[in-house]
């Protein structure tokens, strides 16, 4: 099978790749596959800063709004529905635009990861966490770190689910989730990715941008909608950043204005976090949107390159 060439927009959020990925998509004729997290989850439209019909362009959309509030949807079920929509655009001549801030979305589908299906044994896994509080999480990793030290060495003591997730995996298949990271990437190269991603070089104008979405965000209703959220479900789209934060309003423990502010507090540090996470892969081709004069000019060289077309 011959690759697909696929163009890939990432950054931190409220950097401007949503907006970029559309116009580039209505450029070059291509339609965009969403990589977020949250923005597949219906009801949190304004907190998931899902595009709406005039940020589009008129460009088709895909992987968007369409799993309900408390579904849970694994990267593995991410990688799989949205390789198979980039198929299809593909096949019908069309170029594809993966636009999106989940970097594990984004390095997945760019890396061809395949990920196998992974037993579950719910009796081992209650084994494991009583295991798991009796000698504690320091003597697990050490445990752990006997048949798969990447993964020791990797995991936070306090991320005791995938501390965990590490044992089962290893006693059910015989390998552990390092030998299967690296069997992953292995298969069959699906994608040809070209991945440009955009930011600020000063991070101070970035997180005026952060602070800015948040207040328009409760301008347009974030709070009406958080309090639905809340209502009808405990998982999945309540984890997004801005139902969390005004639970605490919602609930009568503290001001709005104080929820404001964590609100853009948390979304400063979840900036942080993607682009140290982008910062990793060298493949980006880095634009800075405060120091471009022509930010979507520059994408279009990057692509028409990538493609084929460059004059």
């Amino acid at each position: 099978m011959k690759s697909i060439k696929t163009v890939f927009i990432a950054g931190p959020t409220a950097s401007g790749k949503t907006a970029l990925g559309a116009a580039l998509a209505e450029k070059f004729g291509g339609e965009v596959v969403s990589a977020d997290s949250m923005q597949i989850y219906k009801g949190i439209h304004i907190a998931s800063a899902a595009p709406d019909s005039g940020e589009m362009l008129g460009v088709p959309h895909h992987m968007l709004e369409f799993l309900e509030p408390g579904q849970s949807f694994s990267v593995a079920e991410y990688v799989n529905a949205a390789r198979g929509v980039i198929k299809d655009i593909s096949a019908r001549g069309k170029l594809p635009f993966v636009v999106g801030g989940t970097g594990l979305y984004i390095s997945s589908l760019a890396d061809n990861t395949v990920y196998a299906d992974e037993p579950t044994d719910l009796d081992l896994r209650k084994e494991l966490n009583t295991l798991f509080d009796k000698e504690g999480a320091e003597k697990m990793l050490e445990r752990l770190s006997v048949f798969d030290p990447e993964s020791a060495a990797r995991l936070h003591p306090n991320n005791r689910r995938r501390i965990i997730r590490a044992f089962e995996v290893y006693k059910l298949t015989g390998h552990s989730i390092t030998e299967q990271n690296i069997l992953s990437k292995e298969g069959e190269k699906y994608i040809e990715p070209l991945l440009i991603g955009i930011t600020y070089r000063d991070r101070e104008k970035l997180y005026e941008r952060i602070n800015r979405r948040v207040d328009i965000m409760l301008e347009n209703g974030l709070e009406d909608e958080a309090r639905a959220a809340l209502s009808r479900s405990s998982g999945g789209a309540v984890q997004a950043i801005g139902h969390k934060e005004l639970a605490g309003y919602i609930n009568g423990e503290c001001s709005l204005k104080e929820a404001a502010e964590s609100l853009k507090r948390q979304t400063r540090r979840y900036a942080k976090r993607q682009l140290t996470w982008f910062k990793r892969d060298k493949r980006i081709n880095w634009i800075y949107a405060d120091e471009s004069a022509d930010p979507a000019g520059e994408a279009e060289k990057l692509i028409k390159q990538f493609i084929g077309t460059e004059e």
